[in-house]
């Protein structure tokens, strides 16, 4: 066995950690039938400021008869700030030899207010002139006010530092340098939380920019999420969060001999005039490259106290791809339309040669072009528009860091690039991306791209509803539908678990979640599907990557969530205190009631608070008694004698079925009505924001595998394929943002990229490939493998790989010269369950059996049970 994927709280090598008991992981990879790990043992040594010290040790776990390679608590000693811990983990095998070990690190960060000397620093207003006020539109001549901060402090080193930490937050957005090079790769740091509650600063390695002798840190910040354009606020600045921003660090330095010097931001720090003239993740920015860094403006001190600072806890926003231009196309003189190819989120990089001093570049940025021109009306207010000012060198590069775009098209006036000198960057939050499908249908192919570049695009520190409008907010509904999809794609629990705090703070006194996390322009309760994500995204970051600590932080306000829902709705059917409520948002051709879908979330939510009772072991029986009424209620109010549901939408019976509140007796009549009704509309689907995540899932369980395959080779509208037929490389935000008949619909909401409709993706993983887990399981221990070919014929071969917490998990399935296969890998310490789906079971071949434990015939084919391994069987078909 070979171990690999160390990781501490489910990062790896995290700099800065702000936990003081972590929790370490392991991954094991083998090909040995049923290798198993069967004990570990942990050794955590501390490394010295002075690397020619041997390391301390400070914690032997001993070996542990053990199974579990996740989340393991730091048992050892207390964790003190801003040290490097090296952990090394062994492992015994099945045959109980030593089989294998690995090592990683961490480093803490300031985990003490005491460690904090630096304060709150920003602009003093009163050593500007005074300047009209901004306006939304000021992007040609903006005022010094709205101009980045440009902050540095200068100081002397007698030595060069054998080690040397910088600690830096904003208000705002920024980014740190040291002796004129940049800090890092993260962008918009510190990203964006429930301020009020939280404020991230992150830590950085910069030993190797520091010399002896003299030395400048300098700092540029911007607005960002704390003073700019943020949702559909119209003010400037939104004052949210504050009317300003400001800066926070510092720099500890430490040398040979064992001293220590610490230069953190205070009252000798200077402001100074810069180039960037103005920022805003909406807006753009305005750069005049004219300006260099002069002048020596005192700073304020804004604030003594660091206020709610935590350790970044996962992976921050950086540029994780550049995307050359497909085509350059010439409009009239100085004015061209760029194509990347891809609907994407970042900015431009734009290299200018031989531009006099002075000229200005526009850059306007849009996802769909409108008769070669770009569309912007659904833009909204947000004007997606960065200026560059020319200083007159040989050669310039204007890329904006303080803002970004949702676009695929970019007009540039004042400059046409030469190949190669303008390029798109993406960014979003850089959740290691851990899933792969393929099939030999291109089209299904580009489906599953466009909902990944949904997620990349839409994750970008808070799970977004869409980057390119003035909105960019997280809504709990949206995410929770897509997060199951979004597990396989990327690995992202930390970041859901991070954000799960902005939901839990959120909430409000009489235990309602709201829309939205951070609670910016919607103050209200939570809508039904929307609060409820408040209480469905820990239970799935338990079953899918086996973290119980969330589950433990937002224990108390799921059921706080569900006590609310229960105190105004004691007749058990949610109908009073809905919030907005919204239905299956964006549904075609369907009206699903209100109540319906706000009772079966109720249900649900009350349902996932029981079991995740019993996981924590907290008194269970009064939830499992109070989702037993829900359930009564839903059938005796919702459920027709016939197998019917209100309502008689296709949302209706996904809903009563998927959690399975239509009595037994009558799930297959429900399903038959659910499939009428799709077949009456010629195999086309009704289902809005809820419903679809629902679909295909559901069908497929239920036997109807045929409809869920015809709706996903559908290209009529509405329909996946309708958009990619039309171009699309996202998913739209809704099923009718173009069409041939009405062209675009209403600007006023219509996106083309976001994540909810590709919520697809999981079923994509789950059913068509067959990566799955079974009910009981968590974090894939015992994995449900239950590959569906495709019975229309189109897709003749289909696979999946999802790097799970507990290794690499495989399946897929091919036809060929009459014969069906199907292939598994069940990483070491996982079993599975095998449904191969076959008419003849005896027929059934295994190449190579000795991780087989069993095979039994089943309803639809032979049931192999396995353990860890590599598989292949093959039937005729």
């Amino acid at each position: 066995m070979i171990i690999y994927g160390l990781t501490t709280e489910q990062r790896t090598e995290p700099l800065g950690l702000g936990e003081t008991r972590p929790r370490l992981s392991w991954k094991l990879r083998g090909d040995r039938h049923g290798a198993a790990q069967t004990a570990y043992r942990i050794t955590a040594a501390e490394r010295a400021t002075d690397l020619d010290v041997p390391a301390r040790l400070v914690w032997d776990s001993g070996r542990r008869e053990s199974r579990e390679t996740l989340l393991i608590a730091w048992d050892g000693p207390a964790l003190r700030s801003a040290i490097r811990y090296h952990w090394r983990v062994e492992v015994w095998d099945e045959t109980g030899a030593s089989a294998a070990t690995a090592q990683s690190w961490f480093e803490t960060g300031l985990l003490h207010r005491e460690d904090w000397t630096a304060v709150w620093i920003g602009r003093n207003p009163v050593a500007l002139p005074p300047v009209d006020p901004p306006t939304d539109d000021d992007l040609v001549s903006p005022g010094p006010q709205e101009a980045a901060l440009h902050l540095r402090h200068e100081f002397r080193l007698p030595q060069r530092p054998v080690r040397a930490r910088l600690y830096a937050t904003a208000r705002g957005v920024y980014e740190p340098q040291l002796n004129g090079e940049r800090v890092g790769d993260r962008e918009l740091a510190p990203g964006w939380t429930e301020y009020h509650h939280r404020i991230q600063y992150q830590t950085y390695d910069v030993t190797d920019q520091l010399t002896a002798g003299g030395n400048t840190i300098a700092m540029i910040v911007a607005d960002g999420w704390w003073s700019g354009y943020v949702g559909f606020d119209p003010r400037r600045p939104a004052r949210h969060y504050g009317e300003a921003p400001g800066l926070l660090a510092q720099l500890v330095v430490d040398f040979a001999d064992g001293s220590q010097k610490v230069i953190a931001t205070g009252s000798d720090w200077i402001e100074s005039d810069g180039p960037i003239r103005s920022a805003d993740l909406m807006m753009g920015q305005y750069v005049d490259a004219r300006r260099t860094v002069t002048g020596n403006r005192p700073v304020v001190v804004l604030d003594t106290e660091p206020g709610p600072l935590v350790a970044e806890p996962d992976e921050p926003i950086r540029v994780t791809a550049e995307l050359a231009a497909v085509s350059v196309e010439r409009r009239e003189a100085g004015r061209c339309i760029v194509d990347f190819g891809q609907n994407l989120v970042g900015r431009v990089r734009l290299r200018v040669r031989n531009v006099e001093e002075g000229r200005r570049i526009v850059l306007r940025h849009a996802e769909v072009l409108e008769n070669g021109e770009l569309y912007t009306e659904n833009l909204r207010r947000a004007a997606a528009t960065d200026v560059y000012v020319v200083a007159g060198q040989d050669s310039e590069v204007f890329e904006p860091q303080f803002t970004f775009h949702g676009f695929r098209y970019a007009e540039i006036t004042g400059y046409t690039p030469a190949d190669g000198d303008v390029t798109a960057r993406v960014l979003h939050s850089d959740t290691p991306w851990t899933g792969t499908f393929d099939c030999d249908d291109q089209v299904v192919n580009q489906l599953h791209a466009n909902i990944g570049w949904g997620q990349r695009g839409n994750f970008v520190a808070v799970p977004t509803d869409c980057p390119q409008r003035d909105e960019r907010l997280g809504w709990l509904a949206d995410a929770q539908v897509f997060a199951p999809t979004a597990t396989r794609n990327a690995d992202v629990s930390a970041f859901f678990a991070r954000w799960m705090r902005d939901v839990v703070d959120g909430q409000n006194a009489d235990g309602a979640f709201r829309d939205v996390a951070p609670i910016i322009a919607f103050e209200r309760e939570g809508a039904p599907a929307w609060g409820d994500g408040g209480v469905i995204i820990p239970w799935l970051l338990w079953k899918t990557y086996g973290d119980r600590r969330v589950l433990e932080h937002s224990f108390a306000a799921m059921t706080a969530w569900v006590r609310h829902i229960h105190r105004h709705n004691p007749d058990l059917l949610w109908q009073h205190r809905t919030g907005n409520s919204y239905g299956d948002w964006l549904q075609i051709d369907a009206d699903t009631p209100r109540d319906v879908l706000a009772t079966a979330y109720f249900a649900r939510s009350t349902e996932i608070v029981a079991a995740a009772a019993d996981v924590l072991g907290e008194p269970s029986a009064a939830w499992h008694e109070l989702h037993a009424g829900i359930k009564r209620a839903f059938q005796d109010a919702f459920v027709g004698d016939d197998g019917s549901v209100k309502g008689a939408t296709q949302t209706s019976y996904l809903l009563g079925l998927a959690f399975d509140l239509v009595p037994e007796s009558l799930k297959e009549a429900a399903v038959a009505h659910l499939a009428a009704d799709i077949e009456s509309r010629g195999n086309r689907l009704t289902t809005g924001f809820v419903g679809v995540s629902l679909l295909c899932p559901v069908l497929t369980e239920h036997g109807r595998g045929d409809l869920a395959y015809a709706l996903l080779h559908q290209d009529a509208y509405p329909s996946w394929n309708y958009s990619i037929r039309h171009g699309a490389t996202t998913i739209w935000e809704r099923w009718d943002g173009w069409t041939e008949e009405h062209g675009f619909q209403s600007a006023a909401m219509n996106s083309f990229n976001h994540y909810s409709l590709g919520s697809v993706g999981d079923w994509l993983y789950g059913r068509v490939a067959g990566i799955g887990q079974t009910p009981a399981s968590t974090a894939y221990s015992e994995l449900l493998l239950r590959p569906t070919p495709d019975p229309t014929g189109r897709i003749t071969r289909a696979r999946a790989s999802q790097e799970t917490v507990r290794g690499l998990v495989e399946c897929g399935w091919s036809r060929e010269d009459g014969r069906l296969t199907v292939t598994a890998t069940v990483p070491p310490g996982s079993t599975a369950i095998l449904l191969i789906p076959t008419s003849d079971p005896g027929s059934v071949h295994a190449a190579g059996t000795p991780g087989v434990l069993r095979a039994e015939p089943s309803a639809g084919g032979l049931t192999v049970r396995l353990v860890s391994g590599r598989y292949t069987f093959t039937t005729p078909l």
